[in-house]
């Protein structure tokens, strides 16, 4: 595809912003917050965070949350998604919501509405509270009225103040790092556990829409919808051998047609379902829970786009014996010539932004969509440093080179509203803690200072032209 090299102008109205969530950004703060799955991660496994940061302090948006919002101003953001942390409204997970968290996030939130930025309410971000893990955590049924109830909580409490809410962000990460690759407590390998807690989140997801609904009905003068975060990344096979066609769909299936399916259409795809069956792993549901997810889809879709997945027929026999994954239907393929991130290891293709906002217009009904999450982590950024300032060009060139991409599959008629990087902050990454700096504003972890990147620059001005003259692809990653 041949870009044009011209000032990109989007959207009137465009949603220009950044997101991170309460457990990578708050800090434990003074509200009694309960403890979560990541301090249960940290008592078990300690040596695997990054130099022995836990979440107990992060970028402590929790007590600086005035000061950050003006700094979200000053870099251009007219909306903004946060996450609403369950543990800190409800510290055992159920029972009594606590009267003090309701009063930090309803200050946080009207500071923000007040500030003219747009607040996008996330209402589950990997922070399972410590006494729903000890059931269970999405495997229990139990668990998953306990959220709904912190759900239809939140909608009462802050339904004035937030502009959209998400019922997940990425629910594929817990049932991914959980149940299958060891990286996210409770660190089992069981797939068909697995894939009862990918069941149960896409059933507590329709509920928790079904109880937005419900509430909507009491408050109709309220504009907000109600959606859900997937991170989704196109899937190419590596030539156009037969097998190799077979083994993306299998991929594209487990990965991303899992949750986008139900999510959106409110079924499951017929292949999908033959094979958890040929493999023995339908998960325990009843037929009101299939009729609860048909009737409760979603209103608006974000859209985390990172990086592409490339897979290739297998070339190696399966040993049966082996724990089920769905990597016995096809294996992963390194691209000659890719270009790549080497801090963290992923792929740079920036056309897969553009091919993911296309499958959603022609396979799901162009669902009003945003772009949700979209950056570059990178170490050691104090290699960069100049007069006190990162000088992230790299940052910055990747940006453009999404939005040129984004921008010419909302010219192909993508209804997609936004663009939402990750992050706003230097926040802490799930294990990786700061290793990885994201941010447009820089932290020093010493001293809390945050500063300004040059990309911080850039993106105000992005935001007050509404666009960007793009002078063709930036190359030097």
């Amino acid at each position: 595809m041949k870009l044009k090299t011209e000032f990109l102008s989007f959207p009137e109205d465009f949603w220009w912003g950044s997101a991170w969530s309460a457990e990578q950004a708050e800090g434990r703060g003074n509200t009694g917050k309960g403890r979560t799955q990541w301090d249960m991660s940290w008592d078990a496994h300690p040596n695997r965070f990054y130099h022995g940061v836990n979440t107990d302090v992060t970028t402590d948006f929790f007590n600086r949350y005035v000061d950050d919002i003006q700094l979200m101003k000053q870099t251009g953001h007219n909306s903004f998604r946060l996450s609403i942390s369950w543990a800190r409204l409800f510290p055992q997970g159920a029972g009594e919501v606590c009267a003090e968290a309701v009063t930090f996030y309803r200050a946080m939130l009207s500071e923000m509405v007040a500030a003219g930025i747009k607040p996008f309410a996330n209402l589950y971000h990997f922070d399972m509270p410590e006494e729903m893990m000890k059931i269970g955590g999405w495997e229990n049924r139990a668990v998953v009225d306990a959220y709904v109830n912190f759900c239809a909580t939140c909608f009462r409490e802050f339904g004035d103040l937030v502009f959209h809410w998400f019922t997940f962000n990425e629910p594929l990460g817990p049932v991914l790092g959980g149940y299958m690759e060891d990286f996210h407590y409770p660190n089992v390998i069981d797939f068909k556990r697995g894939v009862q807690v990918g069941f149960n989140t896409i059933l507590a997801s329709a509920l928790a829409i079904k109880a937005f609904k419900e509430h909507q009905n009491i408050h109709p003068d309220r504009s907000s919808k109600i959606g859900i975060i997937l991170n989704l990344s196109p899937t190419y096979p590596r030539s156009e051998n037969p097998l190799d066609v077979e083994a993306a769909v299998y991929a594209d299936l487990f990965y991303n047609r899992s949750f986008l399916d139900p999510s959106v259409k409110g079924t499951f795809p017929a292949k999908l379902v033959e094979t958890l069956r040929l493999h023995d792993l339908i998960p325990s549901h009843t037929e009101k829970d299939l009729c609860d997810i048909r009737e409760n889809t979603v209103q608006i879709l974000g859209l985390n786009y990172y990086e592409p997945r490339r897979v290739k027929a297998r070339s190696h026999a399966v040993n049966p014996q082996s724990p089920f994954m769905p990597e016995w239907y096809f294996e992963s393929y390194v691209m000659p010539g890719r270009k790549f991130n080497p801090h963290r290891g992923w792929e740079i293709y920036e056309q897969g932004i553009y091919d993911l906002c296309i499958d959603i217009r022609d396979n799901y009904g162009n669902i009003e969509s945003f772009i949700s999450e979209s950056g570059m982590g990178v170490s050691n950024e104090e290699r960069f440093m100049r007069d006190g300032q990162v000088q992230d060009d790299y940052r910055i060139g990747f940006i453009q080179n999404h939005l040129a991409y984004l921008h010419q599959a909302i010219t192909d008629g993508c209804n997609i509203k936004g663009y939402h990087l990750w992050t706003f902050i230097d926040c802490w990454s799930w294990i990786n803690a700061y290793k990885n700096r994201y941010g447009l504003v820089s932290l020093d972890l010493a001293t809390q200072q945050r500063t300004i990147k040059k990309s911080g620059e850039f993106y105000q001005a992005l935001s007050r032209d509404n666009g960007f003259s793009f002078n063709g692809l930036y190359v030097d990653f």
